[in-house]
């Protein structure tokens, strides 16, 4: 909107009384009585409705009073153009979808008010564009595809799943499971995740059904993404002692060509071969195991679900023993649902303090094959007991088995480690590996595929 061009000082003051109003109401609920005359003034010489600058009014309820409207807020953010009186009305257009979705206000929420402001966003992700809940489904896992402006639209979307989130916290989330349309329209989200695994306890019948319906829309949309990354990420190392299968699938016609040049006849112009090479396509035989350990305390919520999903992409694979565990202050292995995250979700306890001496307890058993071993533990690694966790990862690397530890497992990537712990990780030789997921997963396909 900025970049919209005008010619003459009235146009450029009235959108900055306009915007001017926009930043005063976005950081106090109270109006500013010379803001709010002059904007209304503006608004009423464009011919645009009052409802304009009421928070209250939500985009639905303007565009079905006022139905020429909705065809102004498609793409409104998208093309600024150069009419100086243009770009007032879009600045008064865009201040209405700007201050009904990121003035929400505090204290509690109720379902309506979270249906009115999905509606409202709605209407923000289509002037940007997007079809509604397109930038809120990037951050939820659906992929922005590359480029600067697929960076631009998930930061965006994740700004916007975040103010739902927020809102979801505020909400009475076991009315709004009673009611089957209420639940339909919630948009699954790593924030409602976090609270329907937190309440899952005391949620029961249609409650419980939607909630339930709710993890797993999120795990397979999550773990789409997912597979597609695993069959990206590069394959692991080939076995160079095994000697080539020559069959004619795995024939090397250029280095069967070039080692055979000395052969080629001038006079026949006919390249005779003496030997044929194979390309070398084995690899690993013994099945490899795979450890993956969970911080599920409340600060590890996002890598508790990615891993959880990960972990059962992995163990559909040829040849992977996939095992799992989840620990706070006590451990539980979920191995026995590996194979089905949706499971491994509802058997999880999130919150909690955190003690990993508990998860190297059931840990160690399952290294029976160091050499042939992963282990991947997901933690921030604030432990109560640093050094007795630290001499329990170290005297498992020193088998051999190859340790892997991640400060988070998130989309974006971000993590937060314990500084003592990371600077003991880079020591040892395993430093802490970045919370992008992509780089997990192609860690874990070079050494398990």
């Amino acid at each position: 909107m900025s970049g919209a061009s005008t010619s003459g000082g009235a146009a450029e003051t009235q959108r900055q009384i306009l915007y001017w109003r926009l930043l005063a109401r976005l950081f106090d609920p109270e109006e500013q009585a010379a803001l709010e005359s002059g904007s209304m003034a503006i608004v009423g010489d464009l011919g645009l409705p009052a409802a304009l600058l009421d928070p209250a009014v939500s985009v639905d309820t303007v565009v079905q009073r006022f139905p020429q409207l909705a065809a102004e807020f498609d793409g409104l953010m998208s093309d600024p153009g150069d009419d100086p009186d243009g770009a007032v009305r879009r600045a008064a257009l865009a201040s209405k979808l700007l201050l009904n979705v990121f003035a929400t206000g505090s204290g509690n929420v109720t379902a309506e008010q979270l249906q009115r402001w999905q509606a409202d966003a709605g209407w923000f992700e289509r002037a940007m564009g997007c079809d509604p809940g397109g930038l809120r489904g990037r951050a939820a896992g659906a992929g922005a595809g590359n480029g600067p402006a697929a960076g631009r639209g998930a930061g965006l979307g994740a700004t916007l799943a975040g103010i739902e989130g927020d809102l979801v916290s505020r909400m009475r989330l076991r009315e709004v499971l009673a009611d089957n349309r209420l639940a339909k329209q919630l948009t699954p989200s790593m924030s409602l995740i976090e609270q329907l695994l937190r309440d899952k306890d005391n949620l029961d019948g249609v409650a419980l059904a939607n909630a339930k319906a709710l993890i797993r829309r999120f795990v397979d949309e999550v773990a789409e993404v997912l597979r597609t990354q695993v069959a990206q990420a590069s394959a692991g190392t080939i076995d160079r002692s095994v000697p080539p299968k020559r069959v004619y699938r795995n024939l090397d016609l250029d280095r069967t060509i070039w080692k055979n040049l000395p052969n080629w006849s001038p006079e026949d112009e006919r390249l005779y071969v003496d030997r044929l090479y194979y390309k070398q396509t084995a690899k690993r035989i013994e099945p490899a195991r795979l450890i993956v350990v969970v911080d599920q305390s409340g600060s590890m919520v996002d890598a508790m679900v990615n891993c959880t999903i990960l972990a059962s992409i992995f163990a559909g694979l040829p040849k992977v023993d996939v095992h799992l565990v989840a620990y706070d202050t006590r451990a539980l292995d979920l191995t026995p649902w590996v194979h089905d995250p949706f499971e491994v979700l509802l058997h999880t306890q999130l919150g909690g303090g955190t003690d990993g001496t508990v998860a190297l307890d059931l840990t160690r058993p399952k290294i029976t094959d160091p050499r042939n071993t992963v282990v991947v533990w997901i933690s921030d690694f604030y432990e109560w007991n640093e050094q007795g966790v630290w001499d329990g990862m170290q005297a498992i690397h020193r088998t051999g088995v190859k340790f892997i530890p991640v400060g988070s497992v998130s989309s974006g990537g971000h993590q937060s480690v314990n500084p003592w712990f990371r600077q003991r990780f880079k020591d040892q030789g395993t430093p802490v590996l970045s919370g992008h997921i992509k780089k997990l997963v192609t860690e874990l396909k070079n050494f398990l595929v």
